[in-house]
């Protein structure tokens, strides 16, 4: 077969509207100025993250001014994955991590809990539901990109320390 049989149309019967609009769309494909929009390198679960602590984790009206907080550091980080960390199976927030699936690393962001979390941490996986507003628990053990919230292993919770009152020393 000649090379000519590889092109799906002849440079004699070439639709110059379409071409032209073609071309414009390589060239903006191209385009090396300031950037008008922010890549994901991996599909993010920041909406889902909000709309967790939105309408689930700190949905009451009493727990407003810390959803605020959580949410405003939510904002001003730009990674891609979040984990909600809670202090049990009662799905009671604790604090937010950054996710990086890459080197399988999990640094806290805002809340109560270890300053990183490890793979020998972590005792059970959350997805969140939209729709029913609930976590449900994962049947794994891997930590993935799927995953929106975890517990950690009851033991590395410090326990709250009884506080003592401080014995004043009387001068005789």
């Amino acid at each position: 077969s000649s090379p000519s049989s590889f092109y799906l149309y002849s440079p004699d019967s070439v639709d110059w509207e379409t071409a032209s609009a073609t071309s414009s769309l390589a060239s903006v494909a191209e385009y090396t100025g300031p950037k008008l929009f922010k890549e994901l390198s991996s599909k993010s679960n920041k909406p889902i993250i909000h709309n967790a602590i939105s309408h689930c984790c700190l949905a009451r009206k009493v727990n407003e001014p810390h959803k605020n907080s959580i949410l405003e550091e939510l904002e001003k980080c730009d990674a891609n994955h979040y984990i909600i960390l809670f202090r049990d199976a009662g799905c009671q927030f604790r604090a937010l991590y950054c996710y990086y699936p890459d080197t399988e690393e999990i640094y806290k962001l805002t809340g109560t809990g270890p300053k990183s979390i490890t793979k020998k941490m972590i005792d059970k996986l959350y997805k969140y539901s939209s729709d029913r507003k609930q976590f449900n628990l994962i049947p794994a053990k891997t930590m993935s990109v799927s995953v929106d919230a975890l517990t950690i292993h009851n033991h590395l919770w410090q326990p709250k320390r009884p506080s003592v009152p401080k014995k004043t020393q009387t001068w005789k």
